[in-house]
């Protein structure tokens, strides 16, 4: 397991937000997409962006054979190119109707807001003692299609 997802952050929000960053390309590492997925994952980050040029560098990088490419949307129609979508905490009252957009299509849904993993966002990153913990909706994972490791459900501190 990568050291960076051990790492922890202070409520101090650059750091924050460089450890969540950090995450996300670890979430993507740690989850299987059917095979008839394109070589490039598009990592779409939708609503009020709190990372700044933090997310920036996942551009290109490589990981499982795949690259990625980072998009910033505010489009429900948008988010149906992406295989990975970051939701805003901005966006937390419109969960519901984005989720559905992405009913049953292989998209890993990320956000870090309260309760999101149970409104059925498959991994919710929260800060809990000033520490980056994250929870994982299995079920939503599953019926998407994405396979998501054992190593990572285990370091979650809740599987729905």
């Amino acid at each position: 397991m990568s050291s960076s997802l051990h790492s922890m952050a202070n409520a101090d929000e650059p750091v924050e937000y460089k450890v969540k960053a950090a995450f996300i390309y670890n979430f993507i590492a740690f989850t299987q997409w059917p095979e008839e997925t394109g070589q490039t994952l598009n990592v779409c980050f939708h609503g009020e962006d709190y990372f700044e040029n933090e997310i920036d560098k996942l551009q290109h990088r490589s990981v499982n054979n795949h690259q990625l490419s980072v998009i910033r949307t505010d489009s429900i129609d948008q988010l149906q190119d992406c295989q990975v979508v970051f939701f805003s905490k901005s966006e937390r009252e419109k969960f519901p109707a984005l989720l559905d957009a992405l009913q049953d299509k292989p998209v890993l849904t990320l956000a870090d807001s309260p309760d999101a993993a149970a409104q059925g966002i498959a991994i919710n990153m929260v800060l809990v003692n000033e520490k980056i913990v994250f929870e994982i909706n299995l079920n939503r994972a599953r019926s998407s299609g994405l396979n998501i490791s054992a190593r990572l459900l285990n370091l979650a501190t809740k599987v729905y």
